[in-house]
């Protein structure tokens, strides 16, 4: 069987509403595991809270500690286009984690980029990102912009849009594609947009609830086909 860690950051009351009641619960390093035996898999559900270091710190003990052959995340995101209106659900192609800058130092690299990385970009497994399109036609393969910090309002949006062209913006994605590179994971992420171009944190409040049950409906999907 297959294992599979989940990562979920605020968005824990929806996989309880569907998945129900778990195999096993346990505490591990601050973090709450829930633990399902599927038909096919074996899915641990870790809840780690908002931002890039407890998203690190619970994806790599999904992998060290419950031997996690696959990461999913699914989530809400906040959009920076006008496309990507409250609803909206996407598969990530790429992260950037556009706070990030050792430049002044590491001359060989610039703002957003990691060293040995060639470029800025970090990558959620290229063929599970094909696989999500070719079972989910409507998916839209996104940019995502990454950081320790909720975005809010047209201005700041935009700018995150115009700098990176990204389509997209959160707070856990960077943490995950990094540690699930560097410890030679797969990886897929599934988001969908609480919160519009023009909208803010008042409305993420509003839309979590039914946009947190659309990114798990679309992720369940895709982990039981792939």
């Amino acid at each position: 069987m297959k294992t599979i860690g989940m990562l979920v950051a605020v968005e824990m009351d929806a996989v309880l509403r569907r998945y129900g009641k778990p195999a096993a619960v346990e505490t591990r390093c601050g973090f709450t595991v829930h633990s399902y035996d599927m038909w096919a898999y074996t899915l641990h559900v870790i809840h780690s809270g908002a931002g890039e270091l407890s998203a690190a710190a619970a994806t790599a003990l999904l992998i060290d500690r419950y031997g996690a052959e696959l990461i999913v995340n699914f989530g809400v995101v906040g959009g920076l286009t006008e496309e990507m209106a409250q609803t909206k659900t996407c598969v990530v192609e790429r992260v950037v984690h556009y706070d990030f800058d050792t430049s002044a130092y590491d001359l060989d690299t610039v703002p957003g980029q990691y060293g040995g990385f060639e470029d800025v970009w970090l990558c959620p497994t290229p063929a599970l990102v094909e696989r999500a399109v070719e079972l989910e036609p409507g998916l839209k393969r996104v940019t995502c912009a990454s950081a320790d910090k909720f975005v809010d309002g047209a201005a700041a949006k935009s700018a995150l849009h115009e700098r990176w062209g990204a389509d997209i913006c959160e707070m856990e994605a960077a943490a995950v594609v990094l540690t699930c590179l560097r410890s030679g994971v797969e990886c897929l992420l599934i988001k969908t947009v609480s919160d519009g171009l023009t909208q803010g944190g008042a409305d993420f409040g509003t839309a979590l609830a039914e946009t947190s049950e659309i990114a798990l409906s679309v992720a369940d999907r895709l982990i039981r086909e792939l």
